[in-house]
């Protein structure tokens, strides 16, 4: 006899339907065909060892699964339970009516209770859309499934439970949680809030202008002076995320294994700070079965690199197109993926060495040439992209005890929303752009208009400040930025000399 039964294989952020087929014959074999990797094949002894435990037989006749579609590497131990099904079925020792109504997934134990697996949510989307009637799954997976609506999310704890409710003898309420009013409900719960701030008024306002315009920055200064600390605070004033971006960002915490036992919706930004000993595959994606890096696990949220000469030279160049194009493309010889890396990038680093490199009270002990040697790690088309560079000095001690109370994450978001809002009007009729920081140089051109005084003030900077050409675009769409949070229509001069100071880095002879 022939069964079938129904599981899923994750392709980059998307699930694809497999058909698991088990057929029961003459012989004393086991074939399992379709491209499994080992840790598939090696279902057939967890498989039997649960049969047994819970009373059931393996078949001691020829038993052939197959994995439809064949040309499709099945990876992972997620298929336990749909091939114990299968087998049961196929060999006539249970009969469940309703067994292809429903997607099965689950990795079994020698006793028969069932493992957590990766990618439940979209596999529960790819079950909705394909018209199942239901998800069975592990129960500590079901609250990440139940996101998704109109599917039965039905989560069993061990072998037995699932086929008691094939069989129907024994009944399991679907799942049902308000997703969204839970999401909505901790879209503020954030850890940290630049009301704990002393002092750094000029570091918070770039991180402001940072946030409302969706560009990238980074901070220049010596150990102590509050860099990662600013850093940490930066998802708490940008805009909260959208249902559809949070749907976004939970598939792919979902694919990497990243959500945890009762995950729900990821409700805020997401923050990402890899240490610099990172890999480019691990940054940027990747192995046999690609999964996403550390820049797509920051899509929609931060990406923040601390210290960064100190990481190597490859992973930092290959953060260069994904910076442009917004996503990630992985290709291997028989599959491409696409995994998508919207993200801000947040950088920090020190002035040299020693640390102490333009310190308003320690003297620098590098040698001549260092610093400029240090500095040259980060290679120019990378900070090309960066749009804001910011010099962090310590905070005094009167500053650091003073009992005034900082401007708080809240206030500083509704401003930047507001400047948000006015952007996505602005670039309504572009899908592509969202942000200030993602206008291509032709609109740049037609949305970043000067007046005639502001053209004097960028030459004149220019001039004297020995900014490069590449500096002129970002000044530009920072200053754009900069009006958007003042609600003007004109990017005025006092708009563009704001911008011209976060352009540190450009300045020639910055080094000594």
């Amino acid at each position: 006899m022939v069964a079938k039964t129904f599981g899923s294989a994750v392709s980059g952020v998307d699930a694809k339907l497999i058909t698991i087929e088990v057929n029961v014959g003459q012989g004393t074999s086991f074939y399992m065909v379709g491209l499994p990797d080992s840790a598939v094949k090696e279902s057939q002894q967890r498989v039997e060892s649960a049969l047994k435990y819970y009373g059931y037989r393996m078949p001691r006749q020829k038993v052939v699964i197959n994995l439809a579609p064949a040309d499709l590497r099945k990876e992972g131990s997620s298929y336990d339970l749909p091939i114990a099904m299968g087998i049961l079925q196929a060999s006539e020792q249970v009969f469940f009516p309703e067994l292809e109504e429903y997607l099965i997934m689950g990795e079994l134990s020698l006793d028969g209770k069932l493992r957590t697996i990766k990618g439940v949510l979209p596999i529960a989307i790819e079950a909705r859309k394909r018209g199942f009637k239901g998800f069975i799954l592990p129960k500590e997976n079901a609250q990440e499934a139940a996101i998704v609506n109109k599917l039965d999310i039905i989560g069993v704890e061990t072998l037995q439970e699932a086929i008691h409710f094939l069989e129907g003898t024994q009944e399991i309420a679907p799942l049902v949680t308000d997703t969204r009013n839970v999401f909505f409900n901790s879209l503020e719960d954030y850890a940290f809030d630049f009301a704990d701030v002393q002092g750094q008024e000029n570091i918070k306002r770039a991180m402001e202008i940072a946030a409302a315009g969706g560009h990238n920055v980074i901070m220049i200064g010596p150990p102590g002076a509050g860099k990662t600390m600013l850093a940490k605070r930066l998802p708490s004033i940008l805009p909260p995320l959208s249902l559809q971006e949070a749907l976004e960002t939970t598939k792919i915490h979902s694919v990497a294994g990243k959500l945890g036992v009762e995950a729900s919706l990821v409700a805020q930004r997401p923050f990402r700070s890899p240490h610099h000993t990172i890999s480019d595959v691990a940054l940027v994606g990747g192995g046999g079965n690609p999964q996403p890096g550390e820049i797509s696990l920051s899509h929609n949220g931060v990406l923040f690199l601390d210290e960064l000469p100190e990481f190597k030279r490859t992973v930092l160049e290959v953060l260069r197109q994904p910076l442009e194009e917004r996503k990630v493309t992985i290709s291997r010889a028989k599959v491409s993926v696409d995994f998508p890396a919207n993200f801000m990038l947040v950088a920090s680093m020190n002035p040299c060495p020693c640390g102490y490199y333009n310190h308003p009270e320690k003297e620098c002990v590098c040698g001549p040439g260092i610093v400029q040697k240090y500095l040259n790690k980060v290679s120019g088309p990378l900070l090309d992209r960066i749009d804001l560079h910011v010099e962090v000095t310590p905070v005094n001690f009167e500053e650091m005890t003073s009992e005034g109370k900082s401007e708080s994450s809240k206030s500083i978001r509704e401003r930047v929303s507001l400047a948000r809002e006015r952007q996505h009007t602005r670039f309504g009729d572009s899908p592509d752009v969202h942000c200030n920081a993602m206008m291509p140089s032709h609109t740049v051109k037609e949305l970043c208009k000067i007046n005639q005084a502001g053209k004097v003030l960028l030459k004149t900077a220019m001039e004297r400040l020995g900014l490069s050409a590449r500096a002129y675009d970002r000044i530009l769409k920072v200053s754009r930025t900069i009006a958007d949070l003042a609600g003007a229509e004109e990017i005025r001069v006092e708009h563009l000399a704001e911008a011209i100071q976060y352009r540190s880095l450009d300045r020639e002879g910055w080094a000594g």
